[in-house]
């Protein structure tokens, strides 16, 4: 198991100041970097054509400068460490301090310019998902462009042709760069800042690592049994909520760089797709659902009207992808007595634990886990365990969240009566109907007397 220290010192070594002359450096944009996983404020644009901005979960927007009238952004692919959730963190891959990278944020007909410096052991590139551009700023090393080497600085530079949700990611050993965490989210706004607006926009990517038990690095060969399934490079409780107004109109944009597809389903309030990476879908098109299923590679765009208060689940419905670290192999004990077992076994086995013969809560199971590993579902609600882990969040709507707070605002204050309670009073004698079953299928015994009747065919010789 390598360390932090270890993870670090290879890419380090590739990389000092010599390899960028001071004329290139004189000329490049700065490259913030950014540590913290909290969810940032909205960047408001500071200059350029105004635009609404986004709030990146659990990430940040990447500022820029203006040269000439030009947008230019500064990309670092550098190794990181990346908290998932209090209790664990992660060597990963990924830009400026964080997996995923920071949102890039311009406007429709804004040129950009982004300068890529790469930090890695190895070459990369990056590829603009779903922009519109020259064919020379695709990305895909050796079809494009040559791979950025270590230490070296490349330039992309095109016009944001198209406005709508994008992603960018490595198209360079991405099988290896992408399950260590190479991606981000790319918004293209409109040049009309009142057309597509909303009260609350919400952005980030779906993404998934297989880091075993007590270590700090994903396996890149894996390709189907994942064990963390993330928001934004985040698993439950790590993820933050989604505060917002009531009244408010709400977007959520998020984007699938997995290798599976995730039905994203929403509590509380039913809402229709209105964008995807291809654009934003017409009016006539959209209908009302509660969960959209968005596939390897795609995005889509969400919105509802906030009207009910509460805190309300959001997550994906597949459901070992709102739990953490779980073995596959585990079997099913449900019925089986097993305390004779269990107990030859605990004498050969100090820690071994009996996964419930009833059932059992997988949340409250108290198993001895390596350091560096989250236990399977540990988020605690006002109620005790909400017992979910990975792809999960809230959305908290409130009537006094203020336009442009941010800030969580604490558990729900159900009011009086609302709160689903004990029944205290007798349980009712179980009765079974009379009619169970129908003519189908008569109480032994008392069904109606049935003659039947055998006729011969036509033509029929043989005995009856």
């Amino acid at each position: 198991m390598s360390s932090r220290r270890d993870f670090f010192s290879g890419a380090a070594a590739l990389v000092g100041a010599g390899l960028v002359t001071r004329a290139g450096a004189a000329t490049l944009p700065e490259a913030p970097s950014m540590s913290s996983a909290a969810t940032q404020p909205p960047l408001v644009p500071p200059n350029g054509r105004p635009y609404n901005p986004v709030v990146t979960l659990n990430g940040w927007t990447l500022p820029w400068r203006m040269n000439n009238g030009v947008k230019e952004f500064h990309l670092i692919a550098e190794p990181v460490v990346r908290e998932i959730a209090p209790g664990m963190k992660a060597n990963l891959w990924g830009y400026n301090g964080q997996s995923p990278g920071p949102t890039i944020e311009v406007v429709e007909g804004d040129r950009v310019r982004i300068f890529v410096t790469n930090r890695l052991p190895e070459h990369t590139s990056i590829h603009w998902h779903g922009q519109r551009l020259p064919n020379g700023m695709d990305g895909v090393t050796g079809l494009n462009q040559p791979g950025i080497q270590p230490g070296k600085t490349f330039v992309y530079e095109f016009v944001a042709r198209r406005p709508g949700t994008f992603m960018y990611h490595p198209h360079a050993d991405e099988m290896v760069q992408m399950a260590m965490g190479m991606m981000g989210f790319w918004v293209t706004h409109p040049k009309d800042p009142r057309q597509h607006a909303v009260d609350r926009d919400f952005v980030f990517l779906l993404n998934a690592y297989d880091i075993e038990p007590g270590s700090y690095t994903p396996r890149v060969n894996e390709m189907t049994d994942f064990n963390l399934w993330t928001i934004n490079s985040r698993a439950f409780p790590g993820v933050d909520t989604m505060n917002v107004r009531q009244g408010d109109r709400v977007r959520i944009r998020a984007g699938n760089l997995t290798m599976t597809n995730h039905p994203i389903h929403l509590h509380g309030h039913e809402f229709e797709v209105t964008g995807t990476d291809g654009g934003w879908t017409r009016p006539e098109s959209r209908w009302p659902e509660v969960t959209t299923d968005i596939a390897v590679g795609q995005m889509r765009a969400i919105e509802f009207v906030a009207t009910d208060l509460g805190d309300w689940a959001f997550h994906c419905h597949k459901s070992h992808h709102t739990m953490n670290a779980m073995g596959h192999s585990v079997p099913n004990m449900i019925g089986v007595d097993h305390r004779g077992v269990a107990e030859k076994i605990s004498k050969l086995v100090p820690d071994y634990m009996v996964m419930g013969d009833k059932g059992g809560s997988m949340g409250e199971m108290e198993m001895p886990i390596p350091d560096n590993t989250l236990p399977m579902m540990t988020g605690q609600g006002p109620f005790g365990g909400v017992e979910m882990g990975g792809m999960f969040t809230v959305l908290k709507v409130r009537k006094d969240q203020k336009p442009g707070d941010y800030k969580d605002p604490g558990w729900y204050k159900h009011p009086a009566g609302t709160v689903a309670y004990e029944w205290k009073g007798e349980a009712p004698a179980v009765v079974r109907s009379g009619s169970a079953g129908g003519q189908a299928m008569p109480a032994a015994g008392k069904g109606p007397e049935v003659e039947v009747t055998v006729r011969k065919p036509a033509g029929h010789q043989g005995h009856h």
